[in-house]
Protein backbone atom coordinates (compact mmCIF):
# COMPACT_ATOMS: atom_id res chain seq x y z
CA UNK A 1 0.00 0.00 0.00
CA UNK A 2 1.83 3.06 -1.04
CA UNK A 3 2.78 6.20 1.56
CA UNK A 4 0.21 9.16 1.26
CA UNK A 5 1.57 13.05 2.16
CA UNK A 6 -0.66 15.12 4.40
CA UNK A 7 -2.31 16.62 1.83
CA UNK A 8 -3.11 13.28 -0.14
CA UNK A 9 -0.87 12.88 -2.45
CA UNK A 10 1.29 9.62 -3.08
CA UNK A 11 5.12 9.47 -1.49
CA UNK A 12 6.27 8.79 -5.01
CA UNK A 13 4.51 12.14 -6.77
CA UNK A 14 6.46 14.21 -4.50
CA UNK A 15 9.59 13.47 -4.98
CA UNK A 16 8.96 13.86 -8.96
CA UNK A 17 8.92 17.50 -7.71
CA UNK A 18 13.00 17.68 -6.36
CA UNK A 19 14.21 16.28 -9.86
CA UNK A 20 16.53 18.23 -11.91
CA UNK A 21 14.65 20.76 -14.33
CA UNK A 22 16.00 21.32 -17.78
CA UNK A 23 14.44 24.31 -19.11
CA UNK A 24 17.08 24.15 -21.61
CA UNK A 25 16.96 21.46 -23.30
CA UNK A 26 20.01 21.01 -25.35
CA UNK A 27 22.05 24.08 -24.26
CA UNK A 28 24.41 22.19 -22.69
CA UNK A 29 25.44 20.34 -26.03
CA UNK A 30 25.34 23.56 -28.02
CA UNK A 31 27.66 25.25 -25.40
CA UNK A 32 30.00 22.43 -25.91
CA UNK A 33 29.78 22.78 -29.66
CA UNK A 34 30.82 26.10 -29.47
CA UNK A 35 33.70 25.22 -27.55
CA UNK A 36 35.32 22.77 -30.21
CA UNK A 37 37.97 24.47 -31.70
CA UNK A 38 38.10 23.34 -35.49
CA UNK A 39 41.49 22.59 -37.68
CA UNK A 40 41.74 24.31 -40.65
CA UNK A 41 42.09 21.61 -43.87
CA UNK A 42 45.58 21.38 -45.65
CA UNK A 43 46.08 21.45 -48.89
CA UNK A 44 48.94 18.59 -50.11
CA UNK A 45 51.74 20.00 -51.91
CA UNK A 46 52.11 18.54 -55.47
CA UNK A 47 54.61 16.27 -54.65
CA UNK A 48 53.03 14.75 -51.16
CA UNK A 49 49.89 14.27 -53.52
CA UNK A 50 51.93 11.97 -55.99
CA UNK A 51 53.34 10.38 -53.11
CA UNK A 52 50.21 9.33 -51.26
CA UNK A 53 48.62 7.96 -54.99
CA UNK A 54 51.15 5.97 -54.84
CA UNK A 55 50.61 4.70 -51.68
CA UNK A 56 47.16 4.29 -51.85
CA UNK A 57 47.40 2.34 -55.25
CA UNK A 58 49.61 -0.44 -53.33
CA UNK A 59 46.83 -0.55 -50.31
CA UNK A 60 45.15 -3.95 -50.57
CA UNK A 61 42.05 -5.19 -48.48
CA UNK A 62 44.07 -7.44 -45.26
CA UNK A 63 47.03 -4.92 -45.28
CA UNK A 64 47.69 -2.89 -41.36
CA UNK A 65 47.99 0.64 -41.69
CA UNK A 66 47.82 3.81 -40.16
CA UNK A 67 46.06 6.51 -41.84
CA UNK A 68 45.93 10.24 -40.89
CA UNK A 69 42.70 11.82 -42.31
CA UNK A 70 40.44 15.56 -41.73
CA UNK A 71 37.32 14.21 -39.81
CA UNK A 72 34.62 17.03 -39.52
CA UNK A 73 36.97 19.38 -37.39
CA UNK A 74 40.40 18.28 -37.59
CA UNK A 75 43.02 15.82 -38.28
CA UNK A 76 42.74 11.94 -36.70
CA UNK A 77 44.74 8.95 -37.14
CA UNK A 78 43.69 5.78 -37.12
CA UNK A 79 45.22 2.55 -37.31
CA UNK A 80 43.99 -0.81 -38.58
CA UNK A 81 42.92 -3.42 -41.18
CA UNK A 82 42.03 -2.45 -44.53
CA UNK A 83 38.60 -3.69 -45.41
CA UNK A 84 38.77 -2.99 -48.63
CA UNK A 85 39.88 0.20 -51.65
CA UNK A 86 36.85 1.14 -53.65
CA UNK A 87 38.46 2.79 -56.25
CA UNK A 88 35.02 3.44 -57.94
CA UNK A 89 33.92 5.61 -55.07
CA UNK A 90 37.45 7.04 -54.26
CA UNK A 91 37.05 5.65 -50.55
CA UNK A 92 39.37 3.63 -48.05
CA UNK A 93 37.19 1.31 -45.64
CA UNK A 94 39.45 0.79 -42.77
CA UNK A 95 37.10 -1.33 -40.17
CA UNK A 96 33.39 -0.23 -40.50
CA UNK A 97 34.76 3.21 -41.34
CA UNK A 98 34.49 4.72 -44.83
CA UNK A 99 37.48 7.67 -45.65
CA UNK A 100 37.33 9.27 -48.55
CA UNK A 101 40.38 9.78 -50.63
CA UNK A 102 40.29 13.42 -50.73
CA UNK A 103 40.60 13.27 -46.87
CA UNK A 104 43.53 11.63 -46.06
CA UNK A 105 46.43 13.46 -45.66
CA UNK A 106 49.38 10.12 -44.85
CA UNK A 107 49.28 6.68 -44.86
CA UNK A 108 51.86 4.37 -43.54
CA UNK A 109 51.56 0.80 -44.36
CA UNK A 110 52.94 -1.57 -41.51
CA UNK A 111 55.35 -4.69 -42.90
CA UNK A 112 53.48 -7.82 -43.32
CA UNK A 113 55.06 -10.68 -40.82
Amino acid sequence: MPEYTKNGRPRADRAAQFMPFAALTGYYELAREQERVVEPRRELTEEAAETLSRELVQVRRGDLIRVTFYDRDGYVTRAGVVAGVETVFHRLRLGTRSIPFDDICAIERHAES
